[in-house]
């Protein structure tokens, strides 16, 4: 298996308010068959309604806590950056589950929750250069 994630397909209660959410910040997407596809940098965000994913996944009837274990990032290239999509992120209806803050790495990140409940962090990490086009590449941490 090659090491790259192409899709991140993200359940949704309401697909009309997911992808209004989505565009309130910003973003473009497709609808085709009631699944909405944005394309985000170099791979797919997808919205798709949560049970149909469940199901299509073979997941239906596991439970859970309401939080899936996975958070989505979106670095910035700086402090100012995270505060400004946060302020946008609530604008179109997020909830600001964390306030920007320092970090223990030496950035700078706040966290938001999408109506679906989808987390995502807002980060400036001084260590993790952006390039012009968004890409980010992790930094040579040295062998350990």
């Amino acid at each position: 298996m090659e090491q790259r994630i192409s899709l991140v397909t993200l359940g949704v209660a309401d697909l009309a308010r997911a992808r209004s959410f989505y565009e309130r910040l910003g973003w473009r997407g497709q609808e085709v068959e009631q699944t909405v596809f944005f394309q985000a940098g170099g791979l797919v965000v997808v919205l798709w309604g949560r049970d149909r994913l469940a199901e299509d996944a073979g997941v239906t009837g596991l439970g859970g806590d309401g939080f899936g274990g996975i958070t989505l990032a979106h670095n910035v290239r700086t402090r100012e950056e995270v505060d400004a999509v946060l302020a946008v992120a609530a604008d179109a209806g997020a909830t600001i589950t964390r306030p920007a803050r320092e970090t223990f790495y030496g950035g700078y990140a706040g966290c938001f929750a999408d109506p679906d409940g989808h987390v995502w962090e807002i980060a400036h990490n001084p260590g993790f250069t952006l390039a012009p086009d968004g890409t980010i590449t992790v930094p040579d941490f040295g062998s350990s």
